[in-house]
């Protein structure tokens, strides 16, 4: 048994830190989304795509992401999806998130929700751009 808080990472996680430098709050859990499927933007060593920023979709963002390969709207229930709404908070990569955002279609952002390891890929100020608060 491990003896270790999420902060900690542990299991091959980074630590469960936000970009803020706090506790990483939990993202959605209806639709419940993150690479773990824990309602979280945890990542780790399995989690190639880093899915670190917890993103509030919009029409405008998911229309994008469609037009880029990346279907986020269409069902997939063989796979447990239901497919995303406007307005649904969901784990989303911090590179499709970059690209959303040098492309002028960025959807906002719960920073405490969103990890850390995302500041490797996207600058603290250009999320803050985008902040909503937290429900």
């Amino acid at each position: 048994m491990f003896d270790q808080t999420p902060e900690d990472g542990g299991h091959g996680r980074a630590p469960s830190l936000n970009v803020l430098g706090g506790p990483l709050t939990p993202c959605s859990a209806a639709p419940l989304t993150g690479f773990y499927r824990d309602g979280c933007c945890n990542t780790g060593r399995e989690d190639a795509g880093v899915h670190t920023v917890c993103a509030v979709m919009t029409a405008e963002f998911l229309a994008f992401s469609k037009a880029r390969g990346n279907d986020l709207s269409t069902p997939l229930p063989e796979y447990g999806f239901a497919g995303l709404r406007p307005g649904d908070r969901w784990c989303l990569c911090a590179m499709r998130w970059k690209e959303a955002f040098d492309a002028g279609h960025a959807p906002q952002v719960v920073l405490e929700a969103t990890h850390a390891v995302t500041l490797q890929i996207v600058s603290l100020d250009d999320l803050k751009k985008y902040a909503v608060t937290p429900r």
